[in-house]
């Protein structure tokens, strides 16, 4: 790095993102133990879960960290201060960030891509005489598919023809003219790597708009329902449990000693000694929650009533503040489809960037609540997938249920929210693209012949001044260049952003439908193979 480079500087910028690092290997941990099965457990599967969720979500603390910088080369009146005032300086702390990003994106290619298949198939290889090369073997052979993926990617990525940067001078186009300006330059290594990226955010937006919208609505409706009253929902149980029995007393009365039983009426009876079975179960563990303590808890739901009417809020607010952004590039702000519909300047009031923006004169707050903002949708995502379960076309395969879900769920859980996480960065840019392009950097304009003003830096402004007095984040570059190149990907974002905010309403109409949970939801459910962890659940 320069010299020129204050300590204090890189101190400020990078020492929070350490902390976040420890802060997130922590929770990706906790939150891996939490669901994953005390009797299936391998340790193997649990790190490799730990680690592709822990770099998923280091990729976004990476973004308040990439907007400080930018923004804190420049003074409150303007001006750069004294050490960004070289551009090598100012190139160096860019390109250090750049390197960061490009380090996160490929660390996440190898966990979509090699990581979590060949665990989940090397977990699926455990049998009793199995050793560590027959299962090394036989998880290589089915991951084959999606290391090829993988390659047939990267390879388009680097050798497909895409829109060369046109001529400033030749250009016509707005977008032309701000591309000729910005570093639109890359190698076909990262020209791979952002194919790479740009197919899998895609493919995570479609998840966002699956389980986070679900998981916006869900989460705050639960807590203001809550769960039924245990005490209810056991005699409810204990009074079918009685009809069940009359039932099946009813059909053998109906037989008399050495009378053959018809298959009709026998598998009537083995359908209700099952469905009986399964109401022992829950009875028992109903019975285990019936305790003083639980009942002492009901003194904590007026705090989960407000805090589910403030998530309530909060998900309002972010419906409110994308549909205005993207009103707003619908409009005459935005530069069209061939830039991805990027914003010029914001017109319409967007609540989220404008108080992110006003929130950096005293960093780290709006790190902090970029931060809050990321976990806010994180946890939605959880809550859907938590809610939805993990499917494949109409196969519902794992139901993510806590110490109970097997390490194969666990794996395909992580590489859901891995996918959910980069489809979430993109929301986040198209959210706040104020803030996520430049911060809250300002410039002198000229307003007329012998004035200046003071202006927010934005797309809309003439490109020289934009170049020599502008810095845009690392991550604002990224997708712009790649925008511009492949500006079919930019426009499939826009309109999954609207495809978002409608299954948004279609989750809070769905979430209100739905009857409260019951009070061991997801403890006891009718698929389970066997009993044998019911004493050991009930002990926790």
């Amino acid at each position: 790095m320069s010299v020129g480079i204050p300590s204090a500087v890189l101190a400020a910028g990078w020492i929070p993102f350490v902390i976040v690092i420890v802060l997130i290997l922590v929770f990706s941990g906790v939150y891996v133990l939490y669901y994953t099965s005390r009797k299936d457990r391998e340790w193997s599967s649990v790190i490799s879960a730990v680690i592709s969720m822990s770099v998923a979500l280091m990729t976004m603390a990476l973004i308040p960290v990439d907007v400080f910088l930018v923004s804190f080369m420049k003074t409150s009146n303007g001006t750069f201060k004294d050490w960004a005032q070289n551009n090598d300086t100012r190139q160096s702390l860019e390109q250090s960030v750049l390197v960061g990003y490009y380090t996160m994106y490929g660390l996440i290619t190898f966990c979509l891509f090699m990581l979590l298949p060949f665990m989940y198939f090397y977990y699926e290889e455990r049998e009793e005489e199995a050793t560590c090369k027959t299962r090394f073997c036989g998880a290589l052979k089915y991951s084959v598919a999606f290391f090829v993926m993988m390659f047939v990617l990267l390879l388009i990525g680097a050798l497909v023809h895409t829109k060369q940067v046109a001529n400033q001078n030749n250009s016509t186009s707005e977008i032309e003219k701000l591309a000729g300006l910005f570093d639109m330059e890359s190698n076909w290594v990262e020209n791979s790597l952002s194919l790479v990226m740009s197919v899998i955010s895609l493919l995570g937006l479609l998840i966002v708009v699956i389980y986070t919208a679900y998981g916006m609505a869900s989460l705050p409706i639960e807590l203001i329902k809550g769960h039924r009253n245990v005490r209810l929902e056991r005699g409810d149980i204990q009074n079918r449990q009685e009809e069940t029995r009359q039932k099946i007393k009813a059909i053998r009365d109906k037989y008399g000693r050495g009378k053959k039983m018809s298959n009709r009426d026998a598998s009537t009876i083995a359908t209700l000694e099952e469905s009986e079975a399964l109401m022992e179960r829950q009875e028992r563990h109903l019975g285990a929650r019936d305790t003083c303590c639980q009942r002492c808890l009901i003194v904590l739901r007026p705090f989960a009533i407000v805090f589910g009417i403030l998530l309530i809020l909060v998900a309002i607010l972010v419906f409110l503040s994308l549909l205005l952004t993207n009103i707003d590039k619908t409009l005459a702000n935005g530069l069209g489809p061939k830039s991805g519909y990027m914003l010029k300047k914001r017109t319409l009031p967007n609540v989220v960037d404008i108080i992110l923006v006003f929130c950096q004169q005293a960093f780290p707050l709006d790190y902090v609540l970029f931060g809050l903002l990321t976990f806010y949708l994180v946890f939605s995502s959880m809550a859907g997938i938590k809610n939805i379960g993990i499917w494949f076309f109409c196969l519902k395969m794992y139901k993510m249920r806590p110490h109970r879900t097997r390490p194969q769920g666990v794996l395909m859980m992580c590489m859901i929210l891995m996918l959910a996480l980069l489809g979430i960065n993109i929301i986040l840019y198209e959210l706040t693209p104020q803030y996520t392009s430049f911060g809250n950097q300002m410039f002198w304009g000229v307003t007329g012949p012998n004035s200046t003003s003071l202006e927010k830096c934005t797309f809309d402004m003439q490109a020289q001044v934009l170049k020599d007095e502008c810095i845009q984040s690392r991550m604002s570059m990224l997708l712009s260049r790649f925008f511009y190149k492949m500006w079919f990907f930019g426009a499939a974002y826009y309109w999954a952003t609207w495809l978002f905010l409608l299954f948004i309403l279609v989750g809070f109409v769905v979430a209100i439908c739905k009857k409260s949970k019951s009070a061991i939801d997801g403890e006891v459910e009718a698929d389970d193979i066997d009993d044998s962890s019911d004493e050991e659940l009930l002990q926790h």
